[in-house]
């Protein structure tokens, strides 16, 4: 979300705010953890209802359930929305979408007459397993697997665009080699199966039947082995930089210029200096401290007479 989140009043709506929204309570962390049981339970449900042996022997059960977890769901989104100060602009997040994905197509149902829109239906019923995305809300290490794929997807892009490259060259040079009969019937399908081959998945729905096109195979085999990790490898270096970014600082050491110290630090790891610019360092409020007390020990000292 990149708006601010605030209590829309005292009282009442504060309490559920910092229920809802945070989780350095008791009683928000009891509510994180039932609601990720809460949307695990019914993508399971979800999941089991698509399978025909179990959808006749429990439907009913799983009609059921499915209500109780829309009743459950849409309580939750009414109260996220009641004790905000701005919900519409919840509504208009990643996680409010989400929210309305998740409980609308049960509640469509209702307003769907006719045994002509079972389709349409079946579609929206389907919509229901976005619940698990739900789930991102609560994992806190997601934001940095976010931050790196923003920040690589230029090069990821580029990257997919120069194999869409080579696979087009290939495909086309196969579609000239091969003949219709083994499958290249045109550059599309020729496509297809450069994808598969570079893959290395092999369905075996194309094969090509020549020596040239079999040694071509080959090569394209061999590539796609030889460039699977290049995507990996640039999100991976990304990722690692953002949790180097998370958990250390660019601040300098006011002593010593030496950078790159842990953002919950407070003394320079070569010099120990103290960092934080904006207050007093607390082992120079004790060397006063202690020069105020000897000060005043001396002043209070009896002065030797002459004699």
């Amino acid at each position: 979300m990149n708006f601010p989140l605030n209590p829309g009043g005292a009282g009442l709506r504060t309490r559920l705010f910092h229920i809802i929204f945070e989780s350095d309570t008791p009683g928000a962390k009891a509510f994180d953890i039932g609601l990720i049981l809460a949307i695990l339970l019914s993508v399971g449900v979800i999941l089991l209802s698509s399978v025909e042996a179990y959808a006749e022997r429990y439907g009913t059960l799983f009609y059921v359930l499915e209500w109780l977890f829309t009743i459950l769901f849409s309580i939750e989104l009414v109260l996220r929305l009641y004790c905000l100060e701005r919900p519409t602009l919840y509504l208009k997040s990643f996680y409010g979408i989400v929210d309305l994905i998740a409980i609308l197509p049960t509640w469509l149902v209702l307003l769907i007459p006719g045994a002509h829109g079972l389709v349409i239906v079946r579609i929206l019923r389907v919509l229901r397993i976005f619940r698990i995305l739900r789930l991102m809300e609560f994992v806190g290490e997601a934001r940095l697997l976010i931050d790196a794929l923003k920040r690589s997807l230029r090069q990821i892009l580029l990257f997919f665009f120069a194999i869409f490259m080579v696979v087009t060259l290939f495909a086309a040079l196969m579609y000239v080699i091969e003949s219709p009969e083994a499958g290249f019937t045109s550059i599309p399908m020729s496509i297809y199966w450069a994808i598969v081959s570079m893959t290395t998945v092999g369905y075996g729905d194309i094969v090509p039947a020549t020596s040239l096109g079999k040694s071509i195979t080959v090569v394209l085999m061999l590539l796609g082995y030889s460039i699977i990790a290049v995507p990996t490898g640039v999100f991976s270096a990304q990722v690692i930089r953002s949790i180097r970014e998370d958990r250390y600082s660019d601040e300098a050491c006011p002593g010593c210029g030496h950078e790159r110290h842990e953002k919950r630090a407070y003394y320079c790891l070569r010099c120990g200096t103290w960092l934080d610019e904006d207050s007093q360092d607390p082992r120079k409020k004790e060397e006063d401290k202690q020069d105020d007390n000897g000060e005043d020990t001396d002043k209070n000292a009896p002065q030797d007479s002459e004699t």
